[in-house]
């Protein structure tokens, strides 16, 4: 049992449980490497392995261990399309981007599930998506989604469902109707991540835990990255850092604000407890969103605190209340573990990808969406490293704002817009 706690985020896991991790070292002494990737989760493990299958010879760096952060932790779910509705992106940007960006983000879900597939990786992988409701109003909406998915976007994997029908697939009466996908599923991320780095070593990359990056200059036209065991020269260099890059660079602490998500994992449930008959991920219409989903041995998986400042409080106690809330049923659940860590948002909740300086590209910023489109992006990297397509350019040319505010204010701002959008969830 993997009884390591990660220094950047509170609590031990579930997933923990369900694999071994091994470990890798840390860089010692000075090397020189064609690409250099800065952070060991499902981007820059991608855009590892992608790379070193291209004949690139790539170094990657992780500041603590393979897991640590958000793609270690997070709820496995993959969703379908970008993190926010296709209506809400041509809104932004028109149709026809739209409908580029919804292809790219599709192209990124069949790449995840050909790459589980094709590296016999055991992340347990199951498929169905529910997106429910919590209030009646946004009903039209929801089913609006539905016909603009299949009859603009080609997508048809999808169905509307009443509130009876949204009720025996959840297994609780709190929602009122909502959209079934049948096109996407959910994973346990660490297994993911696991076999993640497993293939990157096979595959050529050289990888180092626990080798935090404390400042970079620009010597002979590389980039000099320095640790505090060592030096690594690249002639390239990828910040595949999302929710964890805070002082790396200005642009990423403009663009990605890391919040903090919590979920808890209740003890095996009866298959009387009726919750997710079907085994599919749930997720609701909060803005705080909640999201749960059964693990392979039936526990419930539920993440629905998102905190806006770095104290983590009770998260047990917060989780058992909504778990209460939507299973009344379960309120005396125990819960064997809980956990959080940082999700690396942007304004817009789609990703932030740019070039910071020559050679130098940072990709984060997935808002929760990162299981299929952090893979992916990574793939698209090491495409555009190696000459062959820049499909990254579809990313890199959204028009990402910065937080208001600024570096003093914009953490205390984003707070006080969360607390109001987390008040209106209520009313």
């Amino acid at each position: 049992m993997d009884q390591h706690l990660s220094p950047i985020a509170p609590g031990r896991t579930y997933y923990q449980d369900t694999v071994e991790r091994p470990r890798h070292p840390r860089l010692a002494g000075s090397r020189k490497t064609d690409v250099l990737v800065v952070g060991g989760g499902f981007t820059g493990l991608s855009a590892a392995i992608h790379l070193a299958r291209a004949g690139v010879d790539v170094t990657l760096v992780e500041a603590h261990r393979f897991g640590d952060g958000a793609s270690g932790r997070n709820g496995g779910q993959m969703g379908t399309g970008q993190r926010i509705w296709p209506g809400e992106v041509e809104a932004l940007y028109g149709f026809a981007r739209s409908k580029a960006l919804f292809d790219l983000a599709e192209e990124a879900k069949a790449h995840l599930f050909e790459f589980i597939a094709a590296n016999d990786i055991d992340a347990d992988l199951r498929m169905g998506q529910l997106s429910v409701a919590h209030k009646r109003k946004y009903l039209p909406e929801y089913r609006d989604q539905v016909e603009i998915l299949k009859t603009r976007y080609g997508y048809d994997s999808v169905s509307f469902m009443d509130g009876e029908e949204a009720g025996e697939r959840v297994g609780s009466r709190r929602y009122f109707g909502g959209i079934r996908d049948t096109g996407t599923g959910h994973v346990n991320p660490l297994k993911l991540l696991v076999g993640l780095a497993q293939v990157a070593a096979k595959s050529g990359a050289t990888l180092f835990e626990e080798t935090k990056i404390l400042s970079t200059r620009r010597e002979g036209g590389r980039t000099v990255a320095v640790s505090e065991t060592g030096e690594i020269a690249a002639e390239r260099v990828l910040y595949a850092v999302n929710g964890y890059g805070a002082g790396l660079d200005k642009a990423i602490d403009a663009h990605v604000m890391p919040i903090g998500s919590f979920i808890g994992a209740t003890e095996p449930l009866p298959e009387s407890a009726g919750v997710l008959p079907g085994g599919e991920a749930c997720d609701d219409s909060r803005f705080v969103v909640r999201y749960f989903r059964k693990s392979v041995d039936n526990r419930l998986l539920f993440g629905g605190r998102e905190a806006y400042t770095s104290e983590a409080g009770d998260i047990t106690r917060h989780i058992r209340r909504q778990i209460a809330e939507v299973y009344p049923h379960l309120k005396d659940v125990r819960l064997t573990h809980a956990w959080g860590g940082s999700v690396g948002i942007t304004m817009q909740r789609l990703p932030f990808v740019k070039t910071l300086a020559p050679g130098v590209t940072t990709i984060g910023g997935f808002s929760g969406h990162g299981v299929m489109l952090a893979n992916f992006a990574g793939r698209l990297y090491a495409e555009r490293v190696a000459g062959n397509r820049d499909r990254l350019a579809e990313f890199e040319a959204l028009d990402i704002p910065a937080f208001p505010g600024g570096q003093r204010l914009r953490a205390p701002l984003l707070f006080l817009a969360m607390t109001w959008f987390s008040l209106r969830d209520r009313l």
